[in-house]
């Protein structure tokens, strides 16, 4: 090489990458049709790839560089949808989040054992039901079975169907508690499902006063079911008891009257506009359920003329407790459950067992979204 102004000079054979991109270069090829530059580029390549540079070959400053791109798949998967919050509230709850110690089953009565959670749901007309039923995290970490138990049932077809959705809680620290919460259900949804005709018709026909009577007296006769049970059991009526809470949804359309009524403690709240209403009965117009004996409260009554955007929530005191006494809660799931569009079963079933320290009862919940 020479020495010009203090820079080397490559040679002319040398000069590799400006005779690439010269185009008055000829045609080396056994082709008569010109090369493309691309072309040109892998003759360089394949060559350079088969003799190495000679020691010291200066490479010049302005020589352009070929970034090296990552390879991008055509179709990336959509990311996983971030996990709710396991808990809410001043700190993380005493229990462990999921199922340890499964209840005993007596050896003769296995068929009497409940799972640890229940899921349903359904859609008929202008709204759209989520219901669940989980064991607290006390009761988890005892090894107790869950007192809380839910029933959904239909009866009927068509706009003339009747759905059902009642929860019950047996009593605290009775060991046939989940028992007697289970016939609870079972007797007020033979009750129901033999009037549902007429109770389909007064709910088109908003025949409040006929509703409250028949549902009134469906209650009676199911707690004094209830009662006779306790006796074939030998068990005390306050112990083989229950609170009975039911929702009557008609399948109709047309029609928007929803129907709350039952006895014992828990909770009814509208969620509308973005903001929760707790629109629980009071006691003091109520009056006992028709029974003989004691009877787990009084008997309530409600009825509601949904909107479109609503969202009805009926629970059981594990959800209600929380949810009145934690704002955090209270506003996590209004976020959640506001609008048209119900969750999936799976998001509902994640979003009614965000715990609250110093709240581990079972949790029972019923929502309803309307269209």
């Amino acid at each position: 090489m020479s020495q010009q102004r203090g820079r080397p000079t490559a040679r002319p054979e040398d000069d590799w990458w400006g005779q690439l991109y010269d185009v008055s270069t000829g045609d080396t090829g056994p082709s008569t049709a010109p090369d493309s530059l691309d072309d040109r580029f892998a003759s360089v390549r394949n060559t350079v790839r088969e003799r190495p540079d000679p020691p010291g070959f200066p490479v010049p400053p302005d020589t352009p560089t070929l970034p090296i791109l990552p390879v991008v798949p055509a179709r990336r998967p959509a990311p996983e949808p971030a996990a709710g919050p396991d808990y809410v509230g001043s700190g993380p709850p005493t229990y462990d989040p999921e199922p340890t110690v499964l209840p005993a089953a007596g050896p003769g009565e296995p068929d009497e054992s409940v799972a640890d959670t229940v899921l349903d749901g359904a859609r008929y007309g202008s709204w759209t039901l989520r219901s669940v039923s989980s064991r607290g995290d006390s009761a988890r970490y005892r090894g107790e079975p869950r007192r809380d138990a839910v029933l959904t049932a239909r009866f009927g077809s068509g706009e003339h169907a009747l759905v059902l959705v009642s929860m019950a809680t047996g009593a605290r620290t009775t060991p046939q508690a989940h028992l007697a919460a289970a016939e609870a259900c079972r007797w007020i949804g033979r009750a129901v499902g033999r009037s549902h005709r007429r109770l389909a018709e007064d709910l088109r026909a908003a025949r409040r006063a006929d509703l409250k009577a028949g549902l009134h007296r469906l209650t009676g006769r199911s707690l004094g079911r209830l009662r006779a049970s306790a006796a074939e059991r030998g068990a005390e009526p306050g112990e083989y008891t229950a609170t009975l809470r039911c929702l009557l949804l008609p399948a109709d359309p047309r029609c928007r009257t929803r129907v709350f009524f039952g006895v014992g403690e828990g909770g009814l709240f509208l969620l509308r506009d973005g903001a929760w209403r707790d629109i629980e009965p009071g006691e003091a117009d109520e009056e006992p359920p028709e029974s003989p004996g004691p009877a787990p409260g009084p008997f309530r009554f409600q009825v509601s003329l949904a909107r479109p955007g609503d969202a009805l929530l009926m629970c059981t005191p594990g959800l209600a407790e929380p949810l009145r006494g934690e704002p955090a809660l209270s506003a996590y799931l209004s976020r959640r459950w506001s609008g048209r569009r119900a969750p999936g079963l799976a998001a509902f079933l994640a979003d009614a067992r965000v715990r609250v320290k110093g709240y581990a009862d079972d949790r029972t919940a019923a929502a309803v979204w309307e269209a």
